[in-house]
């Protein structure tokens, strides 16, 4: 059972458990499931480790900021202050449940979030890049490896889901007054 929780509703959850009367074969199926789950963490894992082999790696801690347009119908977005990676000046926008229009009215949020290649280049920059957590935030974000080349005509990628956990974790992310992250950039070299 992949139950987790305090010890003292330990008695409470194995009353409601329905784990002891699964079948074997629903017991395999769900063994199964987490098998994949695994592997595909560890596909993940070993991508990053790959990725830390590359010759031209950078990361810097973020601040996103909270603005609101000025547009006819106000949207709260979020945007960092221009940062320096691997020597090309950069940004990062996010905004809450893809812009809609009402955000506040929906109890199920998420983030999205898009990096700017603020610099102009004289060839095209293939990166690979993922968002983690801070050092100094309790945010759980799932890491997920994005892949983009930038150049002087296609300088800002497509909003991207940032995968955090669940809408929990996003409304805590909301609830602060600024929110810290920290970017990797991995240069692909031709």
């Amino acid at each position: 059972c992949p139950w987790q929780g305090p010890y003292h509703e330990l008695t409470v959850h194995e009353a409601e458990c329905t784990h002891p009367t699964k079948t074997g074969k629903e017991l395999m199926d769900i063994l199964d499931e987490m098998d994949q789950t695994r592997k595909k963490e560890m596909q993940l894992y070993n991508s990053i480790f790959s990725l830390l082999s590359f010759e031209k790696i950078g990361y810097t801690e973020v601040q996103f900021r909270p603005y609101r347009t000025d547009d006819f119908i106000t949207r709260l977005y979020y945007e960092t202050p221009r940062l320096t990676v691997l020597n090309q000046t950069w940004v990062l926008k996010a905004r809450v449940n893809d812009s809609e229009r009402n955000p506040n009215l929906s109890c199920k949020r998420t983030l999205s979030f898009q990096l700017l290649l603020k610099s102009k280049v004289n060839s095209p920059l293939e990166c690979s890049f993922l968002l983690l957590e801070g050092p100094y935030d309790d945010v759980h974000i799932r890491p997920v490896i994005y892949h983009f080349v930038f150049a002087n005509e296609s300088n800002e990628t497509d909003y991207m889901p940032l995968p955090i956990v669940d809408s929990v974790e996003c409304n805590k992310l909301l609830a602060a007054k600024n929110i810290n992250l920290r970017l990797f950039i991995f240069q692909i070299q031709k």
